[in-house]
């Protein structure tokens, strides 16, 4: 099996529809259907359209030409749970494959954005021969308590889906239980012994659970992942991390998929689903396209005379619509609202142990970022007004910091797309990152230390390589201490990609790498690692007392396998606010930290 794309288990959030109340209910009970925007039904596809259409195609196989057939009825409509669809002339009964893609091996089903007591559920399920548009494909759905899929389902129904959506089905599971695994399955309608494999999914703990309680007593361990570019290699980090790993919940941190303009359908399903999400999945530039900031991105603007400046011809506006129509049915993942400007940030209460939260540091509100031919944002990086998440988002993360410290949990763990700790990279500073909005960093460092906001922990990718840092104020070696760690503020783990290159350098070995890595651990008072000539991803395990980052880098992505080892770990304890000394222990097996370098 491919491990681009291996089945895996899954977790995401949306609303539910009853069946049986009105002809188009099976349709709507599949949200791929759905308005990607709440609020904006109008955005949605036409389930009245498409029944119309549907049964129009009914009436053609009922009479011939030239038979009337405006004494038809509907009365044969397979809305009603249990109804018998094998003889049925206007559902398709030719055979499905359940399949993310026609061009990759398939991971044919999915789960994500938990809550406690429901979860969505994802398949595609592709007709095998060539069915007439108006045709939709029937497929039923179960989820269980246990893996043998014994017993009472929990919730079950039927939902159509057809080439409208790609042939893509979006469910939202409900009557389930907090903190608890499930087991899934879809079904042929038309065919019960047409099965999609088993899917294992789970729901998180309810806000008011008590930190030691959380997963049942056991740790909690999220698995992160960053920059998952399908032409540079194979996803052997999703394997691995089901395979060889404990992880609860994968968290992926944007360029879950990289564009392609004008063919963000096909590159989409190149993509979904290598993993069954287990979690959260934001989005970083390359959903939309590269170097994306609230108004444009690299190649495509919106300007107040129009797009043809736009070096791809298109309106950015146009194309980030595009791109979250696309993300929307090929996801699962939970409507985003139109009203405020696409927001996907938010936060997660997992009982009393962790608040998790997931912003925006890219689509949402951010002002302009280097776009390869603006050459100035160098020198407008310090300006105090520059956001990267805009003014009622930064506002709201404030908030939510002080909040989660307020009600109890213990760890605020903060989930975005950049490397937010300042690196000078000798040639000057990335300024797509956190170092191009320093006012911004400054900002939310000050709400900690003001705050005495203890146990905050940010995870970063987009970077294609693995950092570990100490949070403090840039350059301050004065109230912070880069050798013991006293005086930070919290700590920050930023991972490598999955399969895109390396920024030091596409297919650079180790002991290159190295070299440049110790540069950096040398010259940036927060860095205390630098890894970046491994593709991987890393591990976050909590519990009441410690928190434990492992990074596992890759050997080869460039065919299918496990081959993986530890590269680095690391401790944070609570109340510490830093990462524990000695950093990893001393010793790391890639990279080079901070005391090699001294």
């Amino acid at each position: 099996m491919s491990l681009r794309s291996l089945a895996l288990p899954a977790v995401l959030l949306a609303p539910v529809y009853c069946v049986a109340v009105s002809v188009t209910s099976v349709f709507d009970r599949n949200l791929a259907y759905s308005s990607p925007f709440l609020n904006r039904p109008q955005l949605a596809h036409d389930t009245a359209s498409l029944q119309a259409r549907h049964l129009g195609f009914a009436k053609r196989q009922w009479f011939s030409d030239t038979q009337s057939s405006k004494d038809f009825k509907d009365e044969h409509y397979p809305t009603f749970y249990g109804g018998d669809f094998s003889n049925s002339p206007y559902i398709y009964s030719g055979g499905v494959n359940f399949t993310h893609s026609a061009f990759i091996s398939p991971s044919p089903v999915a789960s994500g954005d938990p809550f406690h007591n429901s979860v969505l559920l994802w398949t595609r399920a592709v007709p095998l021969g060539l069915p007439d548009q108006s045709v939709p494909v029937c497929i039923s759905f179960k989820i269980f308590a246990n893996p043998t899929l014994q017993g009472r389902p929990l919730d079950t129904g039927e939902a159509f889906t057809s080439y409208d959506v790609d042939f893509t089905l979006k469910i939202e599971a409900k009557n389930l239980q907090p903190d608890t695994s499930y087991w899934y399955q879809f079904a042929d309608c038309t065919n019960p012994e047409a099965t999609s494999p088993i899917g294992m999914t789970r729901t998180i703990s309810s806000p008011d659970t008590p930190a030691h309680l959380v997963n049942k007593g056991k740790p909690l361990t999220l698995a992160v992942f960053s920059c998952a570019r399908y032409q540079d290699g194979y996803f052997n980090a999703y394997g691995v991390a089901a395979h060889n790993t404990s992880a609860d919940i994968f968290v992926h941190l944007g360029d879950y998929i990289y564009e392609s303009l004008g063919d963000g359908m096909h590159h989409g399903s190149q993509y979904a689903k290598p993993l069954a999400l287990k979690g959260r999945t934001p989005q970083d530039d390359h959903e939309v396209a590269d170097q994306a900031w609230k108004a444009g991105t690299a190649d495509s603007n919106d300007t107040t005379v129009g797009c043809s400046f736009s070096p791809s011809g298109a309106c950015f506006t146009d194309r980030k619509l595009a791109a979250v129509r696309a993300y929307h049915e090929w996801m699962p993942i939970r409507q985003v609202d139109p009203d405020d400007k696409l927001r996907v940030w938010r936060n997660f209460q997992i009982g009393k142990l962790l608040d998790l939260t997931m912003l925006d540091t890219r689509q949402y509100d951010r002002d302009i970022t280097d776009l390869y031919y603006n050459t100035v944002i160098d020198s407008i990086a310090d300006e105090k007004d520059r956001s990267l998440m805009g003014t009622n988002q930064e506002a709201w993360f404030y908030d939510t910091l002080s909040a989660s410290q307020k009600r109890g949990a213990i760890w605020r763990i903060v989930g975005q797309q950049i490397v937010f700790t300042q690196i000078d990279l000798i040639t000057g500073f990335d300024v797509d990152a956190w170092d191009g909005y320093r006012a911004n960093r400054n900002r939310f460092l000050d709400h900690l230390y003001d705050n005495d906001i203890a146990n905050t922990i940010i995870l970063s990718g987009d970077s294609h390589a693995n950092w570990a840092s100490d949070l403090a104020r840039p350059n301050d070696t004065i109230t912070y201490d880069p050798l013991t760690g006293e005086g930070a503020i919290g700590v920050e783990f930023a991972g490598t990609a999955v399969s895109s290159t390396s920024t030091f350098g596409a297919g650079i070995l180790p002991d290159a790498a190295n070299k440049i890595s110790r540069n950096y651990v040398r010259d940036n008072v927060d860095l205390q690692w630098s890894e970046g000539s491994y593709r991987g991803f890393f591990t976050l395990t909590l519990n009441t007392s410690t928190a434990v980052a492992t990074y596992y880098a890759m050997r080869n992505v460039s065919s299918a396998n496990l081959d993986a080892f530890a590269s680095a770990t690391f401790i944070v304890h609570a109340g510490a606010n830093k990462l524990s000394r000695p950093v990893a222990g001393g010793s790391v097996g890639a990279g080079v930290l901070k005391t090699q370098a001294l």
